[in-house]
């Protein structure tokens, strides 16, 4: 298998497995939705299976505690975001939400994949490509993993400022989608198409 098969292979199944895993830790921890689970396909049938109802704070899966991790500037707490990215188009209809972003994410995959595989792989120029995009991928993949599952995605991280300015909550696909995003823009300078040589002037 050619290395950047390997890369893009490695890349994309770390990110689902390590966003999937946080989100499973996030939820067993910081809800009650696992809470007289003993077991791991138990647990994972509640993660997995359709969601409760929402309950009277809006929320599927209710939570529990949260966590401060530094009191003024970030926190790990359970939010549910049924749009897109920083909550984008989440007030639109279930039936009109639904499918939009299943064909955003199938357009996103099938986009990457056609980009990705004209990369020759040995181009050092290329690395910024090589790595992002398998990023992007792993990340976009992890989010409508979420939206199969439960129709929202889960998100934990909290950056925030005194609580009187905050980011958006996200997680780890939409962390791993920004830096994928980040290093195609780096590879849009260092890749950019050089100028023909033009011809040398005959000798007179």
């Amino acid at each position: 298998m050619p290395r950047k098969y390997v890369i893009l292979l490695a890349v994309t199944l770390g990110v689902i497995v390590l966003d999937q895993w946080t989100k499973y830790l996030v939820v067993r921890e910081l809800t009650t939705q696992m809470d007289g689970k003993e077991s791991l396909g138990a647990r994972l049938g509640a993660m997995y299976s359709d969601p409760p109802p929402q309950g009277f704070n809006g929320l599927h899966y209710q939570p529990k505690r949260h966590i401060e991790v530094s009191e003024n500037f970030f926190r790990l707490r359970y939010a549910e975001n049924p749009g897109a990215a920083w909550g984008l188009f989440r007030n639109l209809p279930p039936s009109t939400r639904g499918p939009l972003f299943h064909v955003v994410s199938l357009g996103a995959v099938l986009l990457i994949t056609y980009y990705f595989r004209k990369l020759s792989g040995t181009d050092p120029e290329e690395k910024w490509a090589l790595w992002g995009l398998p990023l992007v991928l792993g990340g976009a993949l992890g989010n409508y993993i979420d939206r199969l599952a439960r129709a929202f995605v889960i998100d934990f991280l909290e950056a925030h400022w005194f609580d009187k300015a905050a980011w958006p909550s996200f997680n780890i696909a939409d962390a791993a989608i920004c830096v994928g995003v980040g290093m195609l823009l780096v590879d849009a300078f260092v890749r950019k198409e050089k100028p023909a040589e033009a011809p040398s002037k005959a000798k007179a």
